[in-house]
């Protein structure tokens, strides 16, 4: 890609204000046409969402988009809007021991009213919250029961079950460390104490050492920045097997929104750790040693898009899909095209990894980054991405959810998936609105933890 030298938070400031209002029109068009009796809203098909049962993991973005509407606008329609739904539909969320997504679903609704409130932006409530409290307290547990033990350490299973390590789930390490700091740990057999850091901390090491390559010889096609999807590990002895990928093409190419879920991961860990005193993280290796592993994985990830993206910042759903030969040896050298008849591209993976990259920029203090996400959100802004057509239920166009199983909409008259939004897309398009609106009116920074 090529980002703008010269972009700045405050030059996006009139896309926010139309994204906002766009976003409202969105989110109160969901609400009125979508049969909640279906089950979570997943993806678009021809403009309306549907679901599609895999898992229960996009909840916690619908009704945390109410949420962070109101954050960004001060409307508190859309405010009551996500404390009704939160309460009376996301306690499932909050033990559903069958899903590595708490980090998703819960620090999305009841994280963010959480957050609000420390923040003084909604009223003092002792018993809301201990409602939010107990609520993240109880979710972060049940996260980090879902444990496989290694030699070197060890890391939160997917759901296709403990052998299996997904790129994913360092993004929803965020509730165990809201869990943390707000003093929880988990109780096991003979009261047995677990430190939720400790297992924050393990879960992250192994993916860095696992998920990312950097090129330093694991395989043939070792490249700095190349993720996996899913790390496969026999659990006789606690070996790594190999690579393998449930959503993108193949296990030696690098599916993009995996790759993003790291981007952002990384670096939102890396503040995190700012909030934690020296002498918790000793006996887990280190301060030093710990934030090392984590800023090298962002930035190999964070390199890795850069250099494997379109010139406008979006990027295609897999770098090396079957048919990406098709697009041409010049197809980084120009801007992306939804509309292309071989591989299509995923603006989900743009608006998540979009946070990273100005997260990792302001913590590095690297321009090199800063202007990269910048770049990828003017683009998610415009008349290009941004869903206009007031009778379209998505935000943001051009997103991919399942390319390999065929789940995703074609239209009529196109070769490859377009034109269809998904939720955890529009939520974190929603996030990173947020996020620079706030460092460009100089508001509170904005962060998942306490």
């Amino acid at each position: 890609m090529k980002p703008d030298p010269s972009l700045t938070t405050n030059d996006l400031l009139p896309s926010l204000e139309r994204f906002w209002a766009v976003s409202a029109q969105k989110i109160e068009l969901l609400n009125r046409e979508y049969d909640d009796s279906q089950g979570s809203p997943v993806f678009t098909v021809a403009g309306k969402y549907t679901t599609r049962g895999w898992t229960e993991w996009t909840q916690g973005f619908q009704y945390g988009s109410e949420i962070l509407q109101f954050d960004a606008t001060g409307d508190e329609t859309f405010l009551e809007m996500g404390k009704r739904n939160t309460v009376k539909k996301m306690a499932p969320h909050i033990t559903h021991f069958g899903v590595h997504d708490h980090g998703f679903n819960n620090v999305s609704t009841y994280g963010n009213l959480l957050r609000l409130m420390n923040e003084g932006r909604i009223p003092e409530n002792e018993w809301e919250r201990n409602f939010y409290v107990m609520a993240l307290q109880a979710s972060s547990a049940v996260q980090a029961k879902r444990w496989t033990d290694l030699p070197s350490g060890g890391y939160i299973y997917s759901f296709n079950g403990p052998h299996s390590l997904f790129a994913d789930t360092i993004r929803s390490l965020r509730v165990l460390a809201v869990g943390h700091q707000l003093g929880h740990s988990i109780m096991g057999e003979n009261d047995k104490k677990t430190s939720l850091l400790e297992r924050l901390v393990q879960h992250a090491k192994t993916t860095a050492d696992y998920a990312v390559y950097y090129g330093e010889g694991r395989d043939f096609y070792d490249t700095w920045g190349r993720t996996a999807h899913e790390s496969i590990f026999n659990l006789n002895d606690g070996n790594y097997r190999c690579p393998n990928s449930q959503q993108g093409f193949s296990p030696f190419t690098t599916w993009t929104r995996g790759l993003a879920w790291i981007m952002v991961g990384a670096p939102e860990q890396l503040e995190f750790l700012k909030t934690i005193d020296d002498a918790e993280l000793e006996p887990l290796g280190g301060r030093d040693a710990i934030e090392a592993f984590l800023v090298k994985m962002a930035k190999a990830t964070c390199d890795f898009y850069i250099e494997n993206t379109a010139t406008d910042g979006i990027p295609y759903w897999d770098t090396g899909a079957l048919n990406t030969h098709k697009l041409g040896e010049d197809v980084y050298q120009r801007e992306s095209d939804p509309f292309n008849d071989a591989e299509p591209v995923d603006s989900s993976a743009a608006a998540i990894g979009a946070q990273g990259l100005l997260r990792l920029g302001k913590y590095l203090d690297d321009p090199k980054y800063t202007q990269a996400g910048l770049t990828v959100m003017k683009t998610l802004l415009s008349d290009k991405y941004l869903s206009l057509d007031p009778s379209h239920q998505g935000l943001i166009l051009h997103s991919v959810y399942h390319r390999p199983n065929g789940w995703d909409h074609i239209p009529e008259g196109q070769s490859v998936p377009c034109g269809e939004s998904c939720m955890w897309g529009d939520y974190h398009a929603r996030e990173t609105a947020l996020y620079i609106q706030r460092l460009a009116n100089d508001d509170p920074y904005y962060k998942f933890y306490l």
